[in-house]
């Protein structure tokens, strides 16, 4: 296993949790824009790399996974509030479960994500995900402060968010390699569920980045960036 790998998962978001603490609160746009980026970005390559790949080794029943990602995701934000497309929450007396709640749905979503990882032998993907947790982290962060956790116990709850894709990526290499059970044969399946939990991210961060479905000139230039760039991934494929 390459561990530069895990670093850079690790490392990306929990900078992105701990910048809370050096960013004004209303100086957000910047990581608007590395969401945008981010969201066109891992779309582009699940759509020419991850799909293709599932579908070159499966039947068409694969797409039964595909959607049952898609909508696994849907019910998972209904606990983490679409914190891992960016959205900051006020605090409110209606969050009795908090945070336990958003950080079950969060880190299962990471852990999910970093999975495809061990049959990437390219780092599109690696990337892809490190930038989208850069603003997801921040997007906890901030709601943990608005909740009025210490910040101790927010720099732990995102030590502990943090870990979920590397240790992800961990668990799948093990699956792929046979080396975790007889279970690698179920490896494309999960595989598809993961496209599944990415399309619905990636498309809900595209959609959210315009208002009346317009977007503004910086968020247009980032979204043709990473849509060029998961393009010019291709090469060499």
């Amino acid at each position: 296993m390459e561990y530069w790998k895990l670093i850079v998962l690790f490392v990306s978001c929990f900078a992105g949790g701990v910048s809370v603490f050096f960013f004004q609160k209303d100086n957000t746009k910047r990581l608007k824009l590395i969401l945008s980026f981010s969201g066109a970005y891992l779309f582009g390559i699940t759509v020419l790399h991850l799909i293709p790949d599932v579908y070159h080794t499966e039947s068409h029943s694969i797409g039964l996974y595909v959607l049952g990602g898609f909508l696994f995701q849907v019910i998972l934000e209904q606990f983490s509030e679409g914190i891992e497309h960016g959205h900051i929450h006020k605090a409110s007396h209606e969050h009795s479960v908090f945070p336990y709640g958003i950080m079950v749905s969060l880190c299962l979503h990471a852990f999910l994500e970093g999975m495809p990882l061990a049959e990437r032998k390219s780092n599109e993907l690696l990337f892809g995900i490190a930038l989208h947790h850069i603003p997801a982290a921040f997007a906890l962060s901030s709601v943990l402060l608005q909740n009025h956790l210490s910040r101790r116990r927010i720099i732990s709850l995102v030590v502990l968010f943090s870990l979920m894709s590397p240790l992800g990526l961990i668990l799948s290499s093990g699956i792929s390699n046979g080396v975790i059970g007889n279970i690698n044969a179920y490896f494309d399946r999960i595989m598809a569920v993961v496209i599944g939990i990415f399309l619905h991210i990636s498309t809900t961060i595209l959609f959210e980045s315009s208002v009346d479905h317009h977007f503004n000139k910086r968020k247009l230039i980032a979204v043709l960036a990473g849509t060029l760039i998961a393009m010019l991934s291709l090469v060499g494929h």
